[in-house]
């Protein structure tokens, strides 16, 4: 995996994202593992600190430090790319 996707996977793993590494040069979230934070939802059925799009503004926060962005690839995995 590239650094920047490097970095930000570990720090999104740090802080408890379930995020999984999906191959060389991306990773993807699950939304479907939402135990105790809500940190995506296609739905927006928990409506908590969540943007637009179901994102939690966390994630936002440490992807868009290091240029990458999430989007849904399905209604249970965001897949993560380079801006």
């Amino acid at each position: 995996m590239k650094r920047e996707f490097r970095t930000a996977f570990n720090k999104l793993r740090k802080i408890g994202v379930p995020v999984y590494d999906h191959g060389e040069d991306d990773f993807i979230i699950s939304a479907e593992e939402n135990y105790e934070t809500t940190w995506a939802d296609y739905y927006r059925e928990n409506n908590v600190a969540l943007d637009d799009f179901g994102v939690n503004h966390k994630i936002n926060d440490i992807l868009h430090d290091h240029g990458l962005f999430a989007e849904w690839e399905n209604g249970g995995v965001l897949g993560v790319s380079k801006k």
